[in-house]
């Protein structure tokens, strides 16, 4: 960033003018304590009026009545006002009270104000720790080499296999406490994170749909146009980067199984022994439902774009409804002025009432058809060289073969992933370039399968007469099924 973009920043961006802001103390203490503190959001004005009440009672006695002179009403509005917005205001549906929540900006500005007191202790050795996990996995994931996938896998193997060894040595190794420590530290504040981050993703959703509301409103084309217009910016929103990432989440996090297994790991890390003095040690077995509330709210945000978006069309469809009744009152209209003073002469000429009448003799009179006379001797041939074995040598493609191949690849390999060229190598093809082709079919109508089209692989088989063919196509990558 160079200078006029922090300038920028310094001018419009809503969490600076936070800073600057006068009562900027009382602003970020207020939303530590009533937002970020509790993890809570969609907050009632009367709760947000009575809890600001409270602090600014203890400010007033603590300094004096100038201080702080207006009611906390007063401070509510100015704070979600649009030049400020430090809070987003708005109504739930069949509510009359206004709710508020902490926007994005405001939120960072909390926890940039919550680094400055500093930190006893830095996690340090579980930062590298996941550094290291986030970057094997992104270069082994990456890979397309299946030789380099293979021998990674077996190294993993190979370490698993010695500390299973040591393990049943008795030689077991634990954590200490500083280590204990430092990765619980870790793991607190990427929940934290966690937790800011759905509000800025909330935001962005409604950014889009920002946009694709402006669109509709000063739409000038056809109706058709205007539906095709709906549903792909209605796709573009589902299909952007925001969507799919939260989308993954929240499918993650909606995974029964998915939720047994964090409530479990996160039961036993309190029972760890090092950490029997942290503080707050249990209130980590409740992250999951602090999350639930937050993506909750950002997942009815991405429900409310379809319906806002058929509200507006609906809003069109009324206005064009209610033009085309008032060209037909002024039709109306016309008509009853010209009943009481008709135009002298023909006003209108219509066709008199009229029926066609077909007499008898006019009808054409009955044609015996022809009968043609056809030939149906058949004439014999001795052509040897004729081949008719293609007729009857057709065969059938049995896709639960491919599928019990590929899940045989996937137990084998212990593997969460297997590309095609990796099952094909374990059970080569046998029924040519078709079996490639239901192999591609078994991957487009597959959840578990991806087709990456920046990648190519090549198929090999053999036919009958012992030539090899190659086929080269987009590499597919095929997944363990949950």
């Amino acid at each position: 960033m160079d200078y006029y973009a922090i300038n920028a920043l310094r001018e419009n961006h809503a969490g600076w003018s936070l800073l600057r802001a006068q009562n900027a103390p009382l602003a970020i203490s207020f939303f530590m304590a009533a937002f970020t503190g509790p993890n809570q959001r969609n907050l009632g004005r009367q709760q947000l009026i009575d809890s600001l009440d409270d602090v600014l009672f203890g400010l007033r006695d603590a300094y004096d009545e100038d201080k702080f002179p207006r009611q906390a009403a007063e401070y509510l509005d100015d704070w979600a006002a649009p030049e400020r917005a430090w809070l987003r205001k708005y109504y739930i549906q069949g509510q009359d009270e206004p709710r508020y929540d902490l926007t994005a900006a405001a939120e960072d500005v909390v926890r940039w104000v919550e680094n400055l007191r500093g930190r006893d202790f830095v996690a340090t050795q579980s930062r590298l720790t996941s550094i290291f996990a986030v970057l094997e996995r992104l270069v082994q994931q990456s890979e397309t080499d299946p030789e380099i996938r293979l021998a990674e896998l077996q190294q993993q193997r190979d370490n698993i296999d010695a500390e299973m060894q040591r393990i049943r040595d008795g030689n077991i190794r634990v954590m200490t406490g500083p280590e204990a420590l430092d990765h619980f530290q870790q793991l607190r504040a990427l929940a934290k994170d966690l937790l800011s981050d759905f509000r800025e993703v909330e935001q962005n959703f409604r950014k889009l749909d920002r946009q694709v509301r402006e669109q509709i409103a000063t739409w000038n084309g056809t109706q058709g146009e205007l539906l095709e217009s709906i549903f792909t910016n209605q796709q573009d929103i589902s299909s952007s980067l925001q969507g799919r990432t939260f989308q993954g989440f929240w499918d993650y996090l909606m995974s029964p199984e998915s939720r047994r297994k964090l409530q479990e790991l996160l039961q036993r890390a309190t029972q760890i022994e090092a950490l029997a003095q942290t503080d707050n040690l249990h209130a980590v077995t409740n992250l999951h439902q602090d999350w639930l509330p937050a993506v909750e709210q950002t997942q009815g945000t991405v429900r409310q774009l379809s319906q806002q978006m058929r509200r507006l069309l609906d809003d069109k469809v009324f206005l064009e409804n209610k033009r085309i009744m008032q060209l037909i009152r002024s039709v109306e209209s016309g008509a009853l002025a010209t009943r009481e003073q008709p135009p002298a002469g023909d006003f209108i000429e219509i066709s008199a009432p009229h029926v066609d009448i077909t007499l008898p003799f006019e009808r054409p009179l009955y044609e015996p058809s022809r009968r043609v006379m056809v030939e149906d001797r058949i004439e014999t041939t001795d052509d040897a060289d004729v081949d008719a074995g293609a007729l009857f040598s057709q065969f059938h493609v049995d896709k639960e073969r491919l599928k019990a191949n590929i899940d045989a690849v996937l137990a084998e390999a212990e593997a969460e992933q297997a590309t095609l060229a990796e099952v094909t190598k374990k059970h080569p093809v046998e029924q040519g370039l078709a079996e490639i082709v239901a192999y591609y079919q078994l991957a487009t109508e597959s959840d578990w399968a991806t087709i990456n089209p920046d990648a190519e692989q090549r198929i090999a088989w053999q036919l009958d007469d012992g030539s090899i063919r190659e086929a080269t196509l987009e590499q597919i990558i095929f997944g363990r099924p949950a």
